[in-house]
């Protein structure tokens, strides 16, 4: 009987001290895009990832002239022409759009790599500024609400005007 108490006795302290943790856990959240977006080190990195990407379009393009020219030499061509030749030139047709499909991949793959690049201190800037101010106002969880559908979140936990007051944002 008395052992019975006594893990009755842990089991109820056990609760009480689960509740009262829970009930001081504060969790606020912040829409980390948006904030990132009216970073004006954004535009900045916006233009140069267009100019970067405008080098492989510009590419790509001068790459589909061609194919479009030798395929409408062939198409034209094609009746005086001997089979060999008929052959060769629908091996350099596909040899040319292999070599676009490969270009446009690894073009994607580099694009991708610089917008990374370019975009990581401003992430770490938001990042370092949410988290300074879930510590100054005691927040021991904050969402990323434009990755989370937040189905109810009340007022007092969004932190998004902290966040954009401590980065200097309007």
């Amino acid at each position: 009987m008395k052992k019975l108490f006594k893990v009755a006795l842990v089991a109820a302290g056990m609760l009480f001290v689960g509740s009262f943790a829970k009930a001081q856990t504060k969790i606020g959240y912040v829409n980390f895009s948006q904030v990132i977006d009216q970073m004006p080190e954004t535009k900045t990195v916006s233009t140069t990832l267009q100019a970067y990407q405008k080098t492989f379009i510009d590419q790509l393009t001068t790459m589909n002239n061609e194919l479009q020219t030798k395929g409408a030499d062939l198409d034209k061509n094609a009746a005086s022409m001997t089979d060999a030749v008929r052959q060769a030139k629908t091996s350099e047709l596909q040899d040319i759009q292999k070599r676009m499909n490969d270009y446009q991949n690894n073009a994607q793959q580099q694009v991708d790599a610089k917008k990374q690049e370019l975009g990581k201190p401003i992430i770490d800037k938001v990042s370092t500024a949410v988290q300074a101010v879930a510590k100054e106002k005691g927040y021991a969880y904050v969402l990323d609400s434009s990755q989370v559908s937040m189905i109810v979140s009340p007022a007092g936990d969004d932190l998004m005007a902290a966040v954009k007051l401590k980065l200097g944002l309007k």
